[in-house]
């Protein structure tokens, strides 16, 4: 009898951000503590790097590992940075974003409610990736949408 295996694993039906962290480790540490991240597992290599993580934020999961230079897997502190943000709804952003930052991330742009329904934090962990936080406050129009966002541009938002 042949063992059926789905193609795509439960729980991994859209995009899964891979972070490549140097000093894993301590970020998985940081996540749970900052993130109220629940690690699912990990793997360590011969040489006590791990090559591979998994965690979960609420119902967000992602993978992560140490950088390994010799195959291109770079992180953020040796790239100088990340374009990346990593977006995440929340029950309640603004516990989340003090717990954050009582745990050492960086603020980067305050709790604060935005004309498209979400209030929102920006935040910067000690290993260089950025993490958009929300909590869906109210569901706009794509029309009340449109009047936000020219009042919003317009300065008056």
């Amino acid at each position: 009898m042949a063992n059926t295996v789905k193609a795509i694993p439960e729980g991994s039906e859209g995009a899964t951000p891979y972070l490549s962290i140097k000093g894993a480790a301590d970020a998985l540490e940081f996540y749970k503590k900052a993130f109220g991240a629940t690690e699912i597992m990990r793997m360590a290599g011969p040489d006590g790097r791990i090559g591979h993580a998994e965690i979960s934020i609420g119902k967000a999961k992602l993978m992560l590992a140490d950088e390994h230079p010799e195959i291109g897997f770079l992180s953020p502190k040796t790239l100088g940075g990340s374009p990346v943000t990593i977006h995440i709804y929340v029950e309640d952003v603004d516990a989340l974003a003090a717990q954050a930052v009582s745990a050492g991330a960086k603020l980067r742009r305050p709790v604060a409610d935005q004309f498209y329904g979400d209030r929102t934090a920006q935040i910067e962990d000690p290993f260089g990736h950025s993490w958009h936080f929300a909590t869906h406050k109210e569901d706009v129009s794509n029309e009340e949408m449109q009047k936000r966002v020219a009042a919003f541009s317009a300065g008056k938002g």
